[in-house]
């Protein structure tokens, strides 16, 4: 989990009204909006949020800020405890920002089933259904071409064992 530090590749921040909208912005899935809500209400005092190029920068009161990307939520102390729906998220050591712990999302986890209601959200939502793609035949592989020289009596191609039609 490497993620970019500073401000957005165009050098440029700008502010967002609420969570909600960073999140849209972000193109953040949706089956992780309501997690990243309830991390946001649990840390509280959240003052304002961000853009930071890769990620959302969650500016808190107290303690360091969250940094809300695609897949996870970086920023927490050791001591912290993150308690979602009643379960204490797992915090795992951050690579890009040394002392801090982060969390991932949902969509994530392998019991998520995210990709299967990604793509029903989108065929359903689309105008125009796309028909389902044929499966493919497997791809058979070219044999192998190989040169095993020339008899010199009979100029014939010789085979796999070094001999031809005169031997």
């Amino acid at each position: 989990m490497n993620e970019v530090q500073g401000p957005t590749p165009a050098g440029t921040s700008r502010p967002y009204r609420s969570l909600a909208e960073a999140l849209r912005a972000h193109r953040i899935p949706e089956e992780n909006h309501a997690f990243i809500a309830e991390i946001a209400d649990a840390v509280g005092g959240i003052t304002s949020f961000i853009d930071r190029g890769r990620y959302i920068e969650a500016l808190r009161r107290e303690g360091a800020a969250l940094h809300i990307g695609r897949t996870y939520t970086n920023g927490f102390t050791e001591d912290e405890q993150v308690v979602i729906g009643g379960r204490v998220m797992p915090l795992l050591p951050s690579e890009g920002r040394a002392p801090y712990f982060y969390v991932n999302h949902p969509s994530v986890l392998p019991s998520a089933p995210s990709a299967v209601k990604r793509t029903a959200s989108r065929a359903a939502g689309s105008r125009t259904a796309k028909p389902a793609a044929e499966p493919r035949e497997p791809r058979v592989a070219k044999p192998i071409e190989r040169d095993y020289g020339i008899c010199d009596v009979c100029f014939m191609v010789r085979n796999a064992n070094g001999s031809c039609g005169c031997d």
